[in-house]
């Protein structure tokens, strides 16, 4: 059945379409906005995959380059693996529909995005999200929707729901919110230092205007959509679960208070082995087999019964801080001798060590998307190799996980980078994490921010980050700082949040309950603010502000500005002046189409020999300056000087010396360098130079034969007082010069040498 139903969103139609495209996946829907189309199918398996304790979810995010009217670049002409922008919608996707799963559901179940149109303007991700609750929705997958993605900027102080790529260009807010019916379900976000109230007012103006969206999704399913298939989760019966809860509730209590991390894992696994031991006795090996794995679901239900209930009866935490303490804090800046920028950054049990890296605009990141073509000149990576929580694994590149956290910490320094003219610098940050137990993003923000202080770049203001945790039974609830990964897997909400002492650089919170309301988020942003200021001022005690110089193995880059129409001297046919300069410094040079000339090297003599060559190249001659130069050509009238590379002046041969020079060739041969003086550049650019006005004048004055007038000026058609004025009006021959001979045009005897200008 063909169903297609319209809204009213940001100034424009959001249309979801079903039953025309893609009719055997379980859930097909055709999302458009402006002339951005995205196709999303949900399918689900009817069998459960054996074996395995988690729920086999996969959200795909594709971008077809054909979408926005490209070819795919590279040998094979074909889009091949995916980026980090639409690995990022992925995350998107998968984040707020995978909590709204009935617990126990192991079917395997994949949610596929496809752009299929792209308009340059209006991003795709929330599409995605809006179009895959929509396609579980109207299927039969069982499944406690529906959600809307929906994107808010603020742009000149306004907030804007939808906005454009071009509106996103000059807001200082940027959110990704997941809204349901009720409350905010996931958070995804940047900002420019915004206040905790500016981000409230967002939060809920995108809860508002998501409202409308939901009803459009609810009147589609009223149309075509499927009964929900019938799904019982197994589950142990009461009697087991209460042997279950005698064997372990008394120790779990001791167990959980063990502050650390490795003994306090020791501590479950022992008393996981006496329990399965006692079961196993009481039940029989046959029927405690059966039932061995809900047996160890149990186990973590009632360790995180035990957990939840000590936060919210006594206050107290796993590690025994109260909910608002911060876990001790080292910070060390400098510790590797030879990169950029470093810093290690430890807090309880998490380290990361992350390093800081300058480059040149060679060193930027080429992004070729469907928005266009673009540049990064600030990125940061995240690693979390398996030893940093004691575990073997294959290490097969970056996965989701590493891609995610490196993009929050990225968004939240981002914004403090000096722009490029006044800091031309590539800047990439890696964070190692050595050990793990909770907020390891949080680590790579803080030691990324220290690094970078480190490596002297002149950030705007220093940066923390802090992840914050919930317990919430329906009536009471509990706002932990900086949680610990227990924590973050037994508690209701991961809430990270980025900024400086003045605001919010960066957000990201994910809920496994459904929703939050307004009070959770206002109390859980202000306790955010405590907790991070606190950490600042722990970094800031081990460097309280940038250094002041780079560090002494980063490239210096001295920019220098010349006229667009002199790249051309630099650069040289085919590029070989410029790849001579490189030969014979060392340095790395990048010239802009606007005159932007850029020169980098570590060593600063290097970069100062190629400054003084490009100077050199590009110099203009000044009136009154004196220059050294190469006589190029002689002519019976004077001598041709290159001063500058391809700039050439004129001396006339009276100025050439003080005395009387009958052949230029006395004084001048071609190839011959001569020191010469700058008199006067007239508007077509030709030059007069002159070797007599940096010569001594003899003693006595002018010899015989010196007096000669230099030449006339431009404009300077006075009379000659040496040859008497002319009867007004008279041009005709001069009689006391005499006619010249046909075709003389050498020296006249009766005057001296011809006055001829270049």
């Amino acid at each position: 059945m063909f169903v297609r139903e319209s809204v009213m969103v940001g100034g424009r139609a959001l249309t979801l379409e079903t039953g025309r495209l893609a009719k055997q996946a379980h859930g097909s829907i055709l999302v458009t906005y402006g002339e951005t189309m995205v196709l999303v199918t949900a399918v689900s398996s009817n069998d459960e995959r054996p074996g395995i304790d988690f729920f086999p979810l996969t959200c795909e995010f594709f971008e077809k380059t054909y979408a926005a009217g490209k070819i795919p670049g590279g040998f094979f002409k074909r889009e091949a693996r995916q980026r980090d922008e639409e690995i990022l919608a992925c995350r998107i996707m998968d984040r707020p529909l995978r909590p709204l799963f009935p617990d126990g559901y192991r079917r395997d179940t994949q949610v596929i995005a496809t752009v299929l149109s792209s308009d340059k303007q209006n991003k795709a991700d929330v599409l995605a999200l809006t179009g895959a609750s929509a396609a579980l929705h109207i299927s039969d997958i069982p499944w406690n929707g529906p959600v809307v993605g929906i994107r808010v900027a603020r742009k000149d102080g306004e907030l804007v729901v939808y906005p454009t790529a071009s509106d996103l260009e000059t807001a200082d807010i940027d959110l990704v919110v997941a809204c349901s019916r009720d409350a905010i379900v996931m958070v995804e976000g940047g900002a420019a230092e915004a206040t905790e109230a500016d981000l409230i007012d967002a939060l809920m103006f995108a809860h508002r205007e998501s409202q409308p969206i939901l009803d459009l999704i609810e009147k589609l399913r009223g149309a075509v959509g499927k009964s929900k298939r019938a799904f019982t989760p197994p589950a142990l019966d009461s009697e087991i679960k209460e042997k279950i809860k005698a064997l372990v509730d008394g120790d779990l209590g001791a167990a959980t208070r063990v502050t650390d991390k490795k003994a306090r894992y020791e501590g479950y696994s022992t008393l996981k082995k006496k329990m399965a031991e006692a079961l196993g006795a009481d039940l029989g090996a046959e029927k405690y087999a059966s039932v061995e794995k809900l047996v160890k679901e149990e186990f973590e239900e009632r360790k995180a019964h035990v957990v939840r209930s000590f936060i919210l009866n006594e206050g107290k935490r796993i590690d025994g801080r109260d909910t608002r303490t911060v876990r001790p804090i080292l910070c060390e800046v400098g510790l590797l001798p030879r990169v950029h920028g470093s810093s290690l950054f430890q807090r309880g049990e998490t380290q990361a060590i992350v390093t800081t890296t300058l480059g040149t605009s060679t060193d930027e990141q080429k992004i070729d998307g469907l928005m266009g073509e673009t540049w990064k000149r600030f990125y940061l990576h995240y690693n979390f190799p398996p030893f940093s929580t004691g575990e073997t694994k294959p290490m097969r590149g970056p996965g989701r996980r590493e891609i995610g956290h490196g993009a929050l910490a990225e968004r939240a320094l981002v914004r403090m980078i000096p722009p490029s003219d006044q800091f031309p610098y590539t800047v990439r940050i890696v964070s190692e994490t050595l050990e793990s137990n909770g907020s390891s993003s949080m680590a790579a923000v803080c030691g990324g921010c220290l690094s970078l202080m480190d490596a002297g770049v002149p950030i705007k203001n220093p940066v923390a980050g802090i992840a914050m945790g919930l317990i919430h039974d329906g009536q009471r609830y509990a706002i932990l700082s900086d949680i610990l990964g227990d924590e973050d897997h037994l508690g209701d909400m991961d809430f990270k949040v980025c900024g400086t002492a003045n605001g919010v650089t960066a957000i990201q919170m994910d809920i496994k309950i459904e929703g939050l309301s307004r009070q959770i988020l206002v109390d859980a942003l202000e306790q955010a603010r405590e907790g991070r200021l606190h950490i600042l001022g722990k970094m800031l005690e081990a460097l309280p502000a940038p250094r002041a110089d780079l560090s002494p193995h980063a490239p210096r880059i001295t920019t220098i500005k010349v006229k667009p129409d002199q790249i051309r001297l630099i650069i040289g046919p085919g590029g070989k002046t410029i790849k001579g300069i490189v030969d014979q410094t060392g340095v790395s040079i990048d010239v802009e189409d606007d005159g932007t000339v850029n020169v980098a090297s570590a060593d600063s003599d290097a970069v100062k020999r190629a400054l003084d060559i490009i100077k050199g190249l590009t110099a203009e001659p000044e009136i009154g300056a004196t220059y050294t130069g190469t006589v190029k050509r002689v002519a019976d009238f004077g001598a041709f000087v290159e001063i500058l590379p391809n700039i050439d002046g004129l001396v006339h041969i009276s100025e050439l010396a003080h005395h009387r020079v009958e052949r230029v060739e006395d004084i001048l041969k071609e190839g011959d360098t001569v020191e010469v003086k700058v008199l006067s550049i007239d508007r077509e650019g030709k030059i007069r130079l002159s070797r007599k006005e940096l010569l001594a004048a003899p003693e006595g004055g002018v010899p015989d034969g010196g007096d000669r007038r230099p030449p006339r000026g431009d404009g300077d058609r006075g009379p000659r007082p040496d040859r008497g004025p002319r009867p007004e009006g008279d041009r005709g021959p001069r009689p006391d010069r005499g006619p010249r001979p046909d075709g003389d045009r050498g020296p006249r005897p009766d005057r001296g040498p011809r006055d001829r200008r270049r």
